[in-house]
């Protein structure tokens, strides 16, 4: 009698899958953290933060607060090399919007680095969640080039505008991050992306910063940098009183036309707090310091 051998099933190890989802300080990416953990809470999402070192003392408290609702930990992703160091490898030439070397280096090297060394490089598929909103058509998620990291939009897909945001940031009881008072984004104290209204929040709420930032670009302008921080004027001209007042008046003016055309919503009968984007329109800002 011929025996039959005996084979054993192959076992087939579950794929390897990590979810991962950046926080800039910003009042999207908290809301999108918040609708994850409340929609999926099947899914471990690691939250992670990339810290240039200039961020506002009022985005680490924020972070905090959201560390508090999530329950989690948010990991802290720190560049290997600070501003000061890149801005001389750039040849003392400050970043601006057509050369934003400042987000390469400081955040998504930072980010591309840990997310290879600590789950591609071991086998796993990264999902990274982005929060982009449905009603910013305009704006297109980080592009990757390996296959094996996988960008999803929720907010997109969940038709979530940015009403929705709020009303999610409403309901968490966390509410806007308090810098959303005179500024529009977060990201570092410096960032050349913030309109002039927001230059003179920065010199009146954090005089220290301003000054920082002040004497980063005068160091700059005289290694030959053809940028200012704020176009067409430096920080000095800015600064000048008269200067501040033409941009106060300038603001105010924008935001009573704003006041003027706002439509009650039905649907969410408590206006949404009118922000710097809407006075002076949208940006194709950083997603990784912004959102």
């Amino acid at each position: 009698m011929v025996r039959k051998k005996k084979t054993r099933s192959k076992i087939v190890p579950e794929e390897k899958i990590k979810h991962v989802l950046g926080i800039s300080g910003g009042k999207d990416s908290a809301a999108l953290a918040i609708f994850m953990s409340q929609n999926f809470p099947e899914l471990d999402i690691e939250y992670f933060f990339t810290d240039t070192g200039e961020e506002l003392e009022e985005v680490y408290s924020y972070l905090n607060m959201l560390e508090g609702f999530l329950g989690k930990q948010i990991t802290n992703l720190n560049p290997n090399r600070d501003f000061k160091f890149w801005l001389t490898q750039y040849k003392n030439f400050l970043p601006s919007a057509q050369t934003r070397w400042c987000t390469k280096m400081l955040k998504l090297k930072p980010f591309e680095s840990w997310v290879k060394t600590e789950f591609l490089d071991k086998g796993y598929t990264v999902y990274s969640y982005v929060a982009i909103r449905a009603d910013e058509e305009y704006r297109e998620g980080y592009s990757s080039k390996n296959d094996n990291l996988i960008v999803k939009l929720p907010f997109r897909e969940a038709g979530i505008d940015k009403p929705g945001v709020l009303e999610i940031l409403e309901n968490s009881g966390l509410g806007l991050p308090a810098y959303y008072e005179w500024r529009s984004r977060s990201g570092c104290t410096f960032c050349f992306f913030q309109r002039k209204i927001e230059w003179v929040g920065l010199m009146e709420r954090h005089p220290e910063a301003f000054e920082a930032a002040k004497a980063l670009e005068k160091d700059a302008l005289e290694h030959g940098s053809p940028f200012t921080w704020s176009a067409g004027e430096s920080l000095e001209e800015l600064s000048r009183p008269d200067r501040v007042e033409e941009i106060k008046v300038d603001h105010q003016s924008r935001l009573e036309r704003a006041k003027a055309r706002q439509v009650i919503d039905p649907l969410r009968p408590e206006t949404s707090p009118i922000d710097i984007d809407d006075l002076y329109g949208q940006q194709k800002a950083c997603l990784a310091c912004h959102k």
